[in-house]
């Protein structure tokens, strides 16, 4: 099916003059915009959101100030254990199919124990490939891997930053007394 000539349309825009050509006006309000900014940000002024990072931590603010609320936040992974403590992680692979990120590693084995049939021999995550979106969080039936508030780890090398198994047991073992916020 054709179109016809009367269904179009044609619109004309209107031609730039000589100063909005060079875009001049453009640049001003760019630096009105840039100063504006700059003279608001010191002392503490409505568009200042620096944080003197390590002197002032995320967690000592106030919620509305920026401050770490559990709901909305998630730092580095955790592998949690069970009363026993034992891995709590029954390697169901539901995390690792997931993730979108492809960070979560997971050999199953057969368990030792009576109460579960399988359990991770290997369990690594990726903390550089992560996007830490928390699917892997909501997808585990026994709540056995969890994103914690904590977000300054740091490693030398690639190899630092893979948490294996044991890396990933010992950040609970660290962070099982902090209150999640």
């Amino acid at each position: 099916m054709a179109i016809k000539n009367e269904d179009v349309l044609v619109i004309q825009s209107k031609p730039m003059t000589r100063l909005e050509a060079v875009y001049l006006p453009e640049i001003v309000k760019g630096f009105g915009t840039t100063l504006r900014h700059f003279f608001t940000s010191f002392g503490q002024g409505k568009t200042s959101r620096t944080m003197q990072y390590p002197e002032v931590r995320r967690e000592d603010l106030p919620i509305e100030d920026g401050g770490m609320n559990k709901s909305n936040f998630r730092g580095v992974h955790r592998l949690n254990r069970d009363e026993e403590g034992r891995v709590k992680c029954v390697a169901c692979m539901m995390c690792p199919t997931i993730c979108p990120a492809r960070c979560i590693h997971i050999e199953a084995g057969e368990s030792p124990w009576d109460d579960r049939e399988k359990y991770p021999v290997k369990f690594e995550i990726d903390e550089l490939r992560c996007i830490f979106c928390g699917m892997c969080e909501e997808a585990c039936p026994v709540d056995a891997i969890e994103l914690t508030t904590e977000y300054d780890i740091v490693g030398k090398t690639r190899q630092e930053m893979i948490f294996d198994r044991e890396k990933l047991l010992h950040v609970y073992d660290v962070t099982i007394n902090k209150k999640p916020m």
